[in-house]
C-alpha cells in the first residue's frame, strides 16, 4: 500500500475531503476514533474542517444536551472527546491502569510535600468525600467541592525546596484521578468553546449504568481494531505510540485480531485483513486543520504526509500547530489574528486551484470562529509568526 492509497484513505476516513464531510457530529468522532481534547477548541474546529454546515452549538448539543459525547483521560495521558459507547472500550484499556498510576503519583507529593503519615490512606478518604459531595449535588465545580469537602483543601508543596514551588490543595489532584477511574466526567465549561474550566458531574449523568466493566485483553484489542480502520496500513511502532501501551500490551492485543503485513514502501504495516481493497481516489481537496487535531496526531511517522514541514508546524514536544492541507499531505500553517482574520502561509508551490481551495477553507473557518478568539494552547514557530 504506497503513500497514494494512505493518502486517499486519510481523506476518506478521516471526513476530510468534501464527499466524505458530515454535519453528524458523532459519525466525525467515531470516524476519528477519538477527538483531542487538551485543548478545548481543538475539538470544535476539528468537527469545522470535517463539517459542511455545522455550527460550535451542534458540537455543544452531542456533548452536553444529548450526551453522545464524553471527555476523559486516556491514551497518553491525553485528554480525548470519545462516543460514550467507546467509553468502556477506553477505560478498560488504558484509564484503569492510568488512575492507578496517577494515583500513585500524587501519594508520592502528598508524603514528599506535607507532614502527612499516611498520604494513601487520606487521598482515598478525599476521594469518597468528593464523590458523595459530587452525587449529591449533581454537578459542581471544583471550588465548590472544595470549599464542601474539608479534605480537599489539604495543603502539599510539590517541589519541597525549590523557589518555584507554590503550596497547593489537592482537589484537582483528586478530581483528575476520580476522572481517570470513570466515577466522574467534565461537563459544560463555564464560558464558551475555548474554555476548560469545566462543572464536574457524576458518570451516571453521561452513562446511567456507570461505565461497562469489560476485561482489559478484549478492551485493547476492540481499540486497536477501530485505530487500524481509523489509521491503517501503519506500523505497529505508531500504533504504541498513539496507545501510550507497552510493546508487550501492543503486540497481545494484535495477536487476537486478524491482521496482515503490506508493504509501505521503505517499511512494514499492519492493516486488517478485511480492509485489504483499494480506497478510490477522492479529487483534490484543501482543509485547514487546527492545533493538535487528530488526523496528523494519529502517527508517529508522519514522513509521508508532513515532508520536511514539521520544525515550522510542532513544537518541542511533539505537539503539532494548525496546519494547512492539500490532497492529503501538509502544505503550510495558519492562525487566527487578533482581529479574526484567518492568516495562512504556504510553505511550497501548490498551484493556483489549491491556493484558491484553501482560501475557501479559510473563509469557512473564520465563519465558525465568528467572535470568538482562541489561542492554541501549545504554539508553534509558524503559528507565533503568523499573529506577530
Amino acid at each position: 500500500m504506497n503513500v497514494a492509497e494512505r493518502r486517499a484513505r486519510l481523506a476518506l476516513r478521516h471526513r476530510l475531503c468534501p464527499p466524505a464531510r458530515t454535519d453528524d457530529v458523532l459519525d466525525i468522532a467515531r470516524s476519528m476514533v477519538v477527538l483531542h481534547a487538551t485543548d478545548p477548541a481543538t475539538v470544535f474546529l476539528s468537527v469545522a474542517a470535517r463539517s459542511l454546515h455545522a455550527v460550535p452549538a451542534a458540537v455543544e448539543k452531542a456533548l452536553y444536551d444529548d450526551r453522545a459525547l464524553l471527555r476523559m483521560l486516556a491514551m497518553r495521558r491525553t485528554m480525548f472527546v470519545a462516543p460514550t459507547e467507546l467509553v468502556p472500550v477506553l477505560q478498560a484499556s488504558t484509564a484503569n491502569a492510568l488512575a492507578a498510576k496517577q494515583r500513585a503519583t500524587y501519594g508520592r507529593l502528598i508524603e514528599r510535600g506535607s507532614d502527612i503519615a499516611d498520604a494513601r490512606a487520606l487521598f482515598a478518604e478525599a476521594e469518597e468525600a468528593a464523590h458523595r459531595a459530587l452525587l449529591a449535588r449533581g454537578a459542581a465545580t471544583g471550588a465548590q467541592l472544595s470549599a464542601e469537602v474539608p479534605l480537599l483543601r489539604t495543603q502539599v508543596d510539590p517541589a519541597p525546596g525549590k523557589s518555584y514551588s507554590r503550596p497547593t490543595s489537592i482537589t484537582t489532584w483528586v478530581l483528575v484521578t476520580l476522572g481517570c477511574e470513570g466515577r466522574i466526567v467534565r461537563g459544560r465549561p463555564n464560558g464558551s468553546w475555548t474554555s476548560s474550566q469545566y462543572v464536574w458531574s457524576p458518570v451516571e449523568t453521561w452513562l446511567p449504568g456507570g461505565v461497562e466493566e469489560l476485561p482489559a485483553a478484549d478492551a485493547r484489542a476492540g481499540l486497536v481494531r477501530r485505530w487500524l480502520r481509523a489509521f491503517g496500513p501503519a506500523p505497529a511502532s505508531d500504533l504504541k505510540w498513539w496507545t501510550g501501551w507497552s510493546a508487550g500490551d501492543v503486540k497481545k492485543a494484535l495477536a487476537l485480531l486478524d491482521v496482515t503485513e503490506v508493504d509501505l514502501g521503505g517499511g512494514t504495516g499492519l492493516v486488517l485483513s478485511d480492509d485489504l481493497e483499494p480506497a478510490p481516489a477522492p479529487e483534490p481537496w484543501a482543509a485547514l486543520l487546527p492545533a493538535l487535531d487528530p488526523t496528523p496526531m494519529g502517527w508517529q511517522e508522519r514522513g509521508w504526509f508532513l515532508g520536511g514541514h514539521g520544525p515550522l508546524l510542532f513544537d518541542r514536544n511533539g505537539n503539532v500547530g494548525p496546519s494547512v492541507w492539500w490532497d492529503g499531505r501538509i502544505v503550510g500553517g495558519w492562525a487566527q489574528r487578533k482581529d479574526g482574520e484567518i492568516a495562512v502561509r504556504l510553505l511550497e508551490d501548490v498551484g493556483a486551484d489549491a491556493e484558491a481551495a484553501v482560501e475557501r477553507e479559510a473563509a469557512r473557518m473564520a465563519e465558525w470562529y465568528g467572535d470568538v478568539r482562541a489561542t492554541p494552547r501549545f504554539r508553534t514557530p509558524l503559528e507565533r509568526e503568523l499573529t506577530a
